[in-house]
């Protein structure tokens, strides 16, 4: 027969002492003198006494789980985010409870509704490239569950979310090329869905416009990520009749899709041609073609800043009163030189 697990009880009977004193000791209750807090806490130590924590979720309503939804971890951007994530979660006595939407709009919908059977305490979530609706949020805010968004940000108002700043590392990495005389420069794009494809456009009009140079819309294509659709972006940049000297592509991954179509092409990767990417991958230094440039975006960074956030948020949170706030951090994006 197992072995019957102590209970605050026991500890109260032993000690001739309340089951609420108990509990407030075992707290680090300040209404509980040092004295019997001592006592108490020694005790559950020697009878190796451990908190019911389905009690505890039942009393204070909560679970003490954080939902947490990304595209995939097969990118390294999103499993250093998730790293982050979970450093604080545990650091703050949460579970992370995740799930891969692999950019599947359904599957996103269908881990929402997972998140909310789970009774999730709150959600952070990277959205996928093709969310475009976004009712399926409107349970979480209807039931006060606050939502934290990183990284992929939707094109919504009253959100809370953490996000790099795209727009001045576009302007970085556009000033970089300007600087090095490259005037006719491409821009393979993410998306239309994504806000951050927007905002790496807005940067290359912006650095154009700061160097009283002309903007020209025929050098940006948009791609859905996949490498058909790199590739097709990257040889209409070739035939263009403004063939440029660099092309700035949407991620890193992106960059290596295309370098290698221009290597079929006999072109020589960042001398006939300059690439300059976003994320900045761990992975770039080994690589026999990689981009002479990448904006770095910190997605470990941002993991932590938005469980940081989600904590906040929970433990702020007021019931049956809806929040009126909405919190945003824009973290500053760096451009690093590889050549």
């Amino acid at each position: 027969m197992a072995e019957k697990q102590p209970t605050i009880k026991e500890i109260a009977k032993r000690l001739n002492i309340s089951i609420s004193t108990v509990s407030r000791a075992l707290h680090n209750h300040p209404s509980i003198g040092l004295k019997t807090k001592t006592l108490v806490q020694q005790l559950a130590q020697k009878l190796d006494y451990e908190p019911n924590q389905m009690a505890i979720s039942l009393q204070q309503r909560k679970t003490f789980t954080l939902g947490v939804i990304l595209p995939g971890l097969s990118e390294s951007f999103f499993s250093s985010a998730i790293s982050g994530i979970e450093e604080v979660a545990n650091m703050n006595g949460y579970t992370v409870l995740m799930g891969q939407s692999h950019d599947d709009i359904e599957r996103e919908k269908q881990l929402m509704e997972t998140m909310k059977k789970h009774r999730v305490d709150g959600l952070i979530i990277s959205i996928t490239k093709n969310t475009k609706t976004f009712e399926h949020f409107e349970f979480f805010k209807k039931a006060n569950i606050p939502v934290v968004f990183f990284d992929r940000i939707p094109d919504m108002n009253d959100i809370n979310y953490v996000a790099c700043n795209i727009l001045s590392g576009t302007i970085k990495a556009i000033s970089y090329l300007l600087k090095a005389r490259h005037r006719v420069i491409g821009m393979i794009n993410g998306p239309k869905t994504l806000v951050a494809t927007a905002e790496r456009r807005d940067g290359y009009m912006q650095a154009m416009q700061k160097n009283r140079l002309k903007f020209d819309p025929s050098l940006v294509f948009n791609c859905d990520l996949s490498k058909e659709s790199v590739y097709e972006a990257t040889q209409k940049l070739l035939s263009h009749s403004r063939k440029p000297t660099a092309i700035v592509t949407f991620n890193d991954y992106v960059a290596m899709d295309a370098m290698h179509y221009a290597t079929q092409q006999n072109i020589c990767v960042n001398k006939d041609l300059l690439f300059v990417s976003y994320v900045n991958l761990p992975m770039l230094p080994h690589l026999k073609f990689r981009p002479i440039a990448s904006v770095e975006q910190y997605p470990f960074k941002q993991g932590q800043k938005a469980a940081q956030m989600l904590v906040e948020l929970l433990q702020n949170k007021i019931e049956n009163t809806e929040r009126q706030m909405h919190y945003k951090i824009i973290i500053d994006s760096d451009l690093v030189i590889h050549a």
